[in-house]
Order: structure tokens, then sequence, then C-alpha cells
């Protein structure tokens, strides 16, 4: 029969579960260790009005994800508004508004930024170009002669915006510009130049980070389209490009803040930067549970906490495949180790081991004396769970008497399947004797001790909770495995006396 569907299906896992965790890994940016760090800023903004005494309302543009940085949370403190995020124009906006306000106010938004070098420059809609403008003599003719003399140095839309912005600095003013520059301000003026050239472009604000920084505002730049993509500059020098700590605030081309039914408004911005682990960061970012982005942290906390430990029993399941099917280690029962390995897991392992040794121990003597009744199966093995939960109890009660909390933990051991295994050993021992006990409760245990030290890993932890398509290469593995039909290490004891020989 042929293996080729086999090989398939084995080579489908293998390739999904590793597109997956790429995939994961540079769109979402979820670290491949858990000790890596990012940067994270914490920006406050401070809004400050005058109220009328009536209505108020104040409209605040709200940054978003965006090329090198990546929005996890948002909070506002605006005791007596209502408050309200609006989607208008391609940007985010917050609204506070409120029936009555007198006297000095102050509104707080602050949020979470995660620097994200490598996110992608997001996909904007050119604006609309003006096709109203109108100059008044003379600045008509200035405004035509500037627009010239960049034309004529460029090649395309941003070498254009290039060279039409240096003409307006300091180094290369000529008189048209300085005539241009006592009617207009420098930003607006550049973006109507723009329009009259056919060039669609508009005047954006950006908030320049820097650590421990109170009273900060925010800077114009000019955002310039050749579609399908854009560019900034600085209107200030000309220079292209976005800075690595510039933040986008306001980037739909619209006023920053609003206020009706005040005066004297305005906003001021504090921030810090801080590291924190990666994976904390990733966990605190807004969900975006796409079908590729498909996780377990949209999850609530208690059931990730859950699926933590339950992700991890598949590598439990690969140690129990390896060491039966390479290596040859005889069990008592298939996958018992693995659950032992998780009781390990909340137990710590000299406490675990002591604890299962004990019960078993115990366990062992009592089923012994259970033999001499002649009872059914049934009843037998509910008579050995009974006198485990009683074991254990006892266990518990003692160790706390004598001020061993760790003994507690004991509690955490399967109880069922204790009482399997010790039903087992016994008709073991009944039938091929002490020996063989301790080999397959030998072999058990250090099933289970090396399961837990490959499911305790803070490495494997990581990845199997962070990229589910582990479990598709788990997968993968298993079914290779169970293609194996060579020797067990074991048996190669066999071939001894051969190479005595």
């Amino acid at each position: 029969m042929s293996r080729l569907p086999f090989y398939l299906i084995v080579g489908l896992l293998l390739v999904a579960g590793v597109a997956m965790s790429i995939h994961r890994h540079v769109q979402f940016e979820v670290p491949w260790t858990p000790g890596e760090q990012r940067q994270v800023w914490e920006i406050e903004a401070q809004v400050n009005f005058i109220a009328d005494g009536g209505p108020a309302k104040v409209n605040l543009a709200l940054p978003s994800t965006q090329q090198g940085y990546r929005i996890l949370t948002e909070h506002t403190a605006s005791p007596g508004y209502g408050l309200a995020f609006l989607e208008e124009n391609g940007g985010r906006r917050a609204e506070w508004t409120t029936r009555q306000a007198t006297g000095d106010q102050q509104l707080y938004y602050s949020v979470q930024a995660l620097v994200a070098p490598s996110s992608r420059q997001p996909l904007i809609e050119p604006p609309p170009l003006r096709r109203d403008i109108v100059w008044e003599s003379p600045y008509d003719t200035a405004a035509r002669q500037v627009i010239e003399r960049a034309w004529s140095r460029s090649a395309d839309p941003f070498s254009f915006a290039r060279e039409l912005i240096t003409d307006f600095t300091e180094a290369r003013q000529g008189e048209n510009a300085r005539l241009l520059l006592t009617q207009f301000d420098r930003s607006p003026l550049l973006v109507r130049l723009l329009n009259q050239a056919g060039v669609p472009a508009r005047e954006v604000s950006g908030l320049l980070l820097e650590h421990g920084r109170r009273r900060q505002s925010l800077t114009p730049w000019i955002q310039v389209f050749d579609d399908p993509e854009w560019m900034l500059f600085d209107p200030r020098t000309g220079e292209r490009g976005r800075p690595d700590n510039l933040l986008l605030w306001e980037s739909a081309g619209h006023a920053v803040l609003e206020v009706e039914g005040g005066s004297n408004s305005r906003v001021g911005f504090s921030m810090l930067s801080r590291n924190q682990p990666a994976a904390a960061a990733v966990r605190s970012e807004l969900a975006d549970d796409t079908l590729l982005n498909f996780s377990i942290h949209s999850l609530p906390l208690e059931d990730q906490a859950l699926f933590q430990t339950i992700l991890l029993i598949p590598i439990g399941a690969l140690m129990v495949v390896i060491l039966r099917v390479l290596v040859g280690i005889k069990t008592s029962g298939t996958f018992m180790p693995v659950l032992i390995a998780l009781a390990f897991i909340q137990t710590t392992l000299i406490t675990g081991l002591i604890g299962f040794l004990l019960v078993v121990a115990v366990g062992l003597v009592i089923r012994n004396y259970l033999s001499y009744l002649n009872l059914l199966l049934v009843a037998r093995v509910t008579a050995v769970i009974i006198t485990v939960i009683a074991i254990i109890s006892v266990f518990s009660v003692l160790s706390y008497r004598f001020g061993l909390n760790a003994g507690l933990t004991i509690t955490f051991f399967p109880m069922i399947i204790l009482s399997w295994t010790i039903e087992r050993m016994s008709i073991l021992w009944e039938e091929e004797g002490p020996k063989q006990v301790l080999i397959q409760g030998g072999g058990s245990l250090l099933t289970a001790v090396l399961a837990y030290l490959a499911m305790n890993n803070p490495l494997i932890r990581h990845l199997t909770f962070n990229f589910l398509g582990i479990q598709l290469i788990l997968m993968a593995l298993i079914l290779l495995l169970g293609n194996y039909t060579g020797y067990r290490l074991l048996e190669l004891r066999r071939f001894k006396p051969v190479t005595e020989d």
C-alpha cells in the first residue's frame, strides 16, 4: 500500500504548523523566547478649558495603530462627562459631553503604545485635491513662481515636496517664499501649494516622544501621497521620512481639539517610557481575533490559565511516545505518566515524588488485603478509590499539623488514575512478581519525571501557549514516530553476546 498520502498529511501538518507560528511571530510580534523585553510608552493627554456654564462638548483626536507603534490600552478620566469613541473620516476621536460645566475643566486621556519597528505602514486613502484655491495679488504670482521653481528640479511628487519645502527654509528662502510666509502659516501654506500643483497632501499632527517630558505639544507634519504610497515631511527642514520617536496623533487632516461651550482650550502631553516582558505586551494588546490571529489570549484570564496547562499535555504525550517506541521503557498505563507529570507541575517535583510513592505504597498494602475478600472488580476498584482519597486526606492533615504546607499540594494528584495504578500494580505483583512491578513502576516514574522536565520548561510553556501551530508540529512528529518499526534501544541488549564473541 502506498505511503504517499501518509507522508503528504505529515508534510501538510508540518508546513501548516511552521507557517502559523512564523506568521504569528512576524505579523503580531509574538516573541520566540519568554524573556524578551519590549519598549512601551505611556502617554497622557490633558485637556484644559474654561467652561461657559452651560452644555459643553469636547472632541479630541486619538492615535491609532500605525507604522512603528501599536496601541495596547487606553483609559480616560472625566468625572461628570459622558464619553464616546468615534470613527470619523479615517481617524479616531474621543467625544466628552455634559449638560452643565462651569469654570476650569480638566479631562484626561492616557494610552499605552508598544514600540513595534516591524509593523507595516498602514494603507491610507489620499485626501481629495482642493480645487477652490484662490490667491489674492501679489500672492498668486509668488505662489506660481515658487511651484514652477520646485517643479523644474523634481521628478515625482515626493521629490517635488522636498524641493518645495526646502525653498521655504532659511538657507534657501527667496523673495517669493518670504512674501507668502508674511501672510500664511508655513504648514497650511505648503499643503495649499502642493494641492495647487496637483499633489495630494495634508497637514497632520505628531508627538515627539522623549522620556519624562511634560506639557509637550504636537508638532505639524506634511503627509504627501503618491498613490498607493505616502511619505512624511518635516515642514521646517524638508527632511523626508518618519523619525523613530514620532507618534502620529492626528492623521486625518482635521483639528486635534474642538471645544463647544468653552474657551481658552488647550491640550498638553506627558510621557514615560518603560520596558516590560514582550509576552505581557502581547497579552495587553487589543484583541484582533481573525482566523489568522486565532489565539488563547482572547479568552478570559481564568480560561487562559486552564489552557496554559492543557496545551502542555501533547508535550508530555510526545515524551511518552519517544520513551515507549524508541527507548522501550515499560509504563503502568499508557499515558498515566503524563497526568502524574501534570500533578508534579502543581506540587513541585520533590514533593510530588514523595507524595506519589507514599500513596502508592500504602495503597498497595491495603489493596493486598482487599484481594483476600474476593470482591468483584468494580467493587474492588471503588474501594481502592475511597482508600486513595482517605490516604491523601490523612497525609494532608498530618503535613499541615507538622507545618509542612507543601504536603497540602498532594491533593492535585489524579485520584482515579492513582487508584487504577494501584490496581494494575497489585494484579501485576500477583501474576508476574515484584520485579515487574518495580520495572513498570520505575518506568512510569522515570517517564513522568522526564515529561515534567519537558512540560515545565519556560521556553516550551511559552511556545505552546503563544503558538498554536506547535500543536500541528507535535501531531506530525507523533505520526512519524507511530510508523517506527525498528528495534528499541533497550532491546539491543539481546545482541550483547554477539558483540562479546
